[in-house]
């Protein structure tokens, strides 16, 4: 799921695709990845620094950074990134720039189209030249590092690299500006959204799509039924999307005030969500200078920390999940195709072209077109242009593809902010994606600022596509941020988020038309409630909660409808007095998965026929009130029969037991759901090269489910397997009293490289619940150093 996920399916292709190796070439392949040991240690010199640097790396593998000058620091961290994720900072950097056919060929194609025709490198491009000379002189330090280690005798090229027969180019600033592009694709999916509800509007009705849809809006348009003849375009626009970019984010915060920590200094606890391969989205390090100290979590290839410490603040993140995206249909002006109509007359399209490089293939050409409204993506693919005919084509706005985006001058200066004030201000840059940043501070203040470009429409609610010729859905610019929802010091003494809806109904602007249930934020509230005051232990505990009241919400729904005399009742009963717990050793969250997503299939399937895989997700809400009070939903359209609720929560409590049974025995109460429910930290390249990449990536059993504060998002794979894709791949706590003494954990492990020690040392510690803590003197850590690197100018 999310841009890992997406990256390892393209990978996948690549292998099947592009490479052809036999199973011996494939063996030998995984000896040099296996055996491809990575330096971490030694000396190495930068030309730009300004004066020696010590790296001292823990037992973890995670880089203690001692430097004289702050830049120096960042020089240090371009450097330990490369050398623990290279390769995934070249395919992050190769996928912004739409140059991944470059290296695997065709099959790299639709990506590189995607990426050109929304000029996500040019906008990083962008980004660098509206950073503040500060912010600017951060990024260069970190690429003069990156690029020190890549001229390093002792520099191993990563083994992928050397697979796919990559060699490495110097790193750029713009190559750092693209991954905060990139996360704005990742965790902004609406426009997806939006297709979707288009193609259902043909086949269902306005109630049915509220059904799906409970948080849309009684006024939401239905102009899409007026192009009718457009209906199949919204299907090829989908597939002309890269799976590299499937939308799929989550993340918990929460902050407490010093009168409910023991400590009597705020405490705040952030663990983003995404998906899980190997390497992992997040890299830990600590940076140590004469006057700036800071620890945390950064995305390798660009040197902030995005949720960390500074000795002063503490901060992290969670996805709003607002709707900055809106598709237009434009209509061509029909006596100059070269233009189309907006309010004001007729209007010529901006472009350009793109050549794309083709590893043996020759180069494409294509002609990228933008409209007043953004980039027109109807011309991704044939079947597309095709379908959008001569007289219209589809253009996407997007509050991500600007060139005047802040986001990294925020960062940076949420980085370095000593106080709310200086870092509230910094978070006024803070454009794309849109967060709720929550922050703390030593001398006891905390809050959480909703942070980034809300579009202030005309028209009512961006959830299908529009007329762009009208000009009635324009956007008129972006809620000020002085407007945006924030809250500090609450009398509460405490501030929650876990994507729920983040304000009123009554606020003015729309934020979303589709706001994830808040069943880990009840859960967040209610285990606060627990105790009078907490302290760092009792937040790793919230943190690590297993309970799920999303599958207690709909397991009493679920055993009210069903008969009594149900085949299989008995094992029904094993969710009776169920505590909701999503443990490992327990036969009931299994018996649940299984049931509520045969159900799931039964109810809402049928009628989504090909569109049901891109329907995501268990949609607990949406079950609970088909079964209240929408039985239409219960019959099956494909039998001549009425099928009740009874009747179809029956059936597919028969398909979940006969499931179980067949891939578990016959004894209810010896299945466990860590037998189903597993992480594979699978490496890109090998994930596919079968039996070969079990040896490398052996499941973990975990706890969790969809709804539990310690995410464990399943899929059901089919016979009885629910394989955990997608959670926290980091988790923070800080205690304002003593912010150096935060505790993190990330998974699977610091390192890419499969012959290192830490390229899955932290998995299990991980999936225990367990925490490290990044302090230390130089002198201390040096005599327990896992390595020792020395950087000299």
């Amino acid at each position: 799921m999310g841009f890992l996920r997406g990256l390892v399916a393209f990978l996948a292709t690549l292998v099947a695709a592009a490479l052809g190796i036999a199973v011996l070439g494939l063996a030998a392949v995984v000896l040099v990845f296996a055996y491809d040991a990575p330096v971490t240690g030694g000396e190495a010199s930068i030309p730009s620094l300004g004066e020696g640097v010590t790296v001292v790396r823990d037992t973890h593998g995670v880089p203690h950074i001692f430097a004289g000058t702050r830049n120096d620091a960042y020089r240090a961290l371009g450097f330990v990134h490369a050398q623990d994720r290279f390769f995934q900072m070249e395919f992050a950097r190769r996928t912004a720039a739409g140059r991944l056919a470059e290296v695997v060929g065709p099959p790299g194609l639709r990506g590189d189209r995607f990426m050109r025709t929304l000029g996500v490198h040019r906008l990083a491009e962008a980004t660098i030249e509206n950073l503040s000379p500060e912010a600017r002189a951060a990024v260069q330090a970190y690429t003069d590092g990156v690029n020190a280690w890549i001229d390093w005798p002792e520099r191993r090229r990563p083994p992928e690299m050397l697979v796919l027969g990559i060699k490495p180019e110097p790193w750029r600033p713009a190559d750092s500006a693209a991954w905060v592009r990139l996360m704005a694709l990742l965790l902004s999916g609406d426009w997806r959204s939006e297709l979707l509800r288009a193609r259902l509007a043909h086949d269902l009705t306005p109630d049915q799509l509220r059904d799906l849809w409970p948080d849309e809006p009684e006024d939401a348009p239905t102009t899409v039924t007026a192009f009718k003849g457009l209906a199949p375009l919204w299907g090829a626009l989908a597939d002309a999307v890269p799976g590299l970019f499937l939308a799929a984010s989550a993340s918990n915060e929460w902050v407490v005030s010093g009168d409910r920590s023991a400590s009597g200094k705020p405490l705040l606890a952030n663990d983003p969500h995404l998906g899980l391969s190997a390497p992992g989205m997040w890299h830990l390090a600590r940076i140590v200078t004469p006057d700036f100290e800071a620890s945390g979590g950064a995305l390798p290839g660009q040197p902030f920390f995005m949720v960390g410490q500074n000795g002063h603040m503490s901060w992290g993140l969670t996805t709003t999940h607002a709707d900055t995206q809106d598709l237009f249909i434009e209509r061509i002006d029909p006596e100059n195709p070269d233009r189309y109509l907006t309010p004001d007359g007729a209007k010529s399209f901006e472009t350009r072209i793109e050549e794309i490089a083709v590893r043996w293939s020759e180069p494409e050409r294509m002609t990228v077109r933008s409209t007043r409204h953004g980039p027109v993506i109807s011309d991704l693919s044939e079947d597309a242009a095709r379908l959008a005919g001569d007289g219209h084509v589809v253009a996407l706005a997007f509050a991500a593809l600007r060139d005047d985006d802040g986001t990294a001058n925020a960062v940076y200066g949420m980085n370095s902010a000593r106080t709310p004030e200086a870092f509230l201000d910094a978070a006024r840059s803070f454009d794309s994606p849109m967060q709720n940043i929550a922050y703390a501070h030593t001398g006891g203040d905390f809050g959480v600022i909703v942070a980034g470009r809300l579009p202030l429409r005309k028209g009512a609610a961006g959830n299908r596509p529009v007329p762009g010729w009208t000009g009635e859905h324009d956007w008129r610019g972006f809620v000020p941020f002085e407007q945006m929802p924030q809250s500090q010091n609450p009398r509460s003494g405490m501030i929650v988020n876990a994507n729920n809806r983040v304000a009123p109904r009554s606020y003015p602007h729309l934020i979303s038309n589709d706001w994830p249930p808040g069943f880990r934020a009840e859960r967040i509230e209610e285990m606060l409630a627990q105790a009078e005051q907490h302290t760092s232990d009792t937040f790793e505990a919230i943190q690590t909660d297993v309970r799920s009241l999303g599958a207690l919400a709909l397991v009493g729904p679920m055993l009210d409808v069903l008969p009594a005399d149900a085949l299989h009742r008995n094992v029904a009963d094993l969710l009776a007095d169920w505590d909701g717990e999503m443990a490992m050793d327990r036969p009931e969250p299994l018996v649940y998965a299984a049931w509520a997503s045969a159900l799931r299939a039964r109810l809402i399937d049928d009628e989504l026929g090909a569109f049901a895989d891109n329907y995501r997700g268990l949609r607990t809400r949406v079950i609970v009130n088909i079964l209240a009070r929408r039985p239409q939903w219960c019959d099956d359209i494909s039998t001549d029969a009425a099928e009740t609720c009874a009747d179809t929560v029956s059936t597919a409590l028969e398909d979940a037991v006969d499931t179980l049974r067949a891939a578990y025995g016959d004894d209810p109460e010896a299945w466990r759901w860590g037998d189903a429910h597993a992480v594979t930290f699978a490496h890109p390249l090998l994930r596919f090269v079968r039996p070969l990449a079990g040896l490398l990536s052996d499941p973990l059993p975990s706890p969790g489910g969809d709804h539990t504060v310690n995410r464990g998002t399943y899929f059901s794979a089919g016979g009885g397997l629910f394989p955990h894709v997608h959670g926290a791949g980091l988790r923070a706590v800080f205690d304002m009293s003593e912010p150096g003494a935060a505790r993190y954990m990330i998974a699977p492990g610091q390192s890419e490289r499969l012959s290192s020690p830490h390229y899955r040392d932290l998995a299990m510690p991980w999936r225990d619940g367990r925490y490290i803590v990044l302090q230390g003197e130089l002198e201390t850590l040096r005599s327990n150093a896992g390595s020792l690197l020395t950087l000299t100018p």
